[in-house]
């Protein structure tokens, strides 16, 4: 990911990994010169939700591909036929992550996965959380020691099932 006045865009070596509908999108995005937050003000989506439809990593519903036909000045027709089907998840990052960024959220899950496993299962019984039925949302806090990212994850909770 590279920056241009503010605005994230892609970056070239991820290209040859990126669906069309990606290229499209993010071309679109940095000629506007709109970030994922003003898009997802006018889409009525959460930012990171956006930036997952632009990475090919969710599913667009016909709203969204007018909406974002209107937004980012893209045939509504050429958009409606990049990201009409199911999406592909998880093909973007090697494991372990080499991006830096990347790399320091799955090094949180390493260092600290079993905690928040041990906590988790202590509040709400054998089960996991899910990447499906979930919502998450970044936000940004400056206190005197400097800028802090705070990620929040909300899935729900599913019990595993006896059988």
């Amino acid at each position: 990911m590279s920056f241009s006045g503010g605005v994230a865009t892609v970056d070239t070596p991820l290209l040859s990994h990126l669906s069309q509908s990606s290229v499209t999108l993010f071309q679109a995005k940095a000629q506007k010169q709109l970030t994922f937050e003003a898009i997802a003000q006018r889409l009525g989506r959460s930012e990171v939700a956006v930036a997952a439809l632009f990475y090919g990593q969710a599913q667009a519903s016909t709203e969204d591909i007018k909406k974002l036909s209107s937004i980012l000045g893209i045939d509504e027709a050429q958009l409606a036929w990049q990201l009409q089907g199911c999406p592909d998840r998880g093909r973007l990052v090697d494991m372990p992550p080499k991006e830096p960024l990347i790399y320091r959220l799955y090094e949180i899950v390493q260092n600290y996965g079993y905690a928040y496993k041990a906590v988790l299962n202590e509040k709400f019984g054998d089960g996991i959380m899910s990447a499906i039925s979930f919502s998450t949302k970044v936000e940004k806090e400056t206190d005197d020691k400097g800028d802090w990212a705070v990620i929040t994850m909300r899935g729900k909770w599913l019990p595993y099932s006896r059988f």
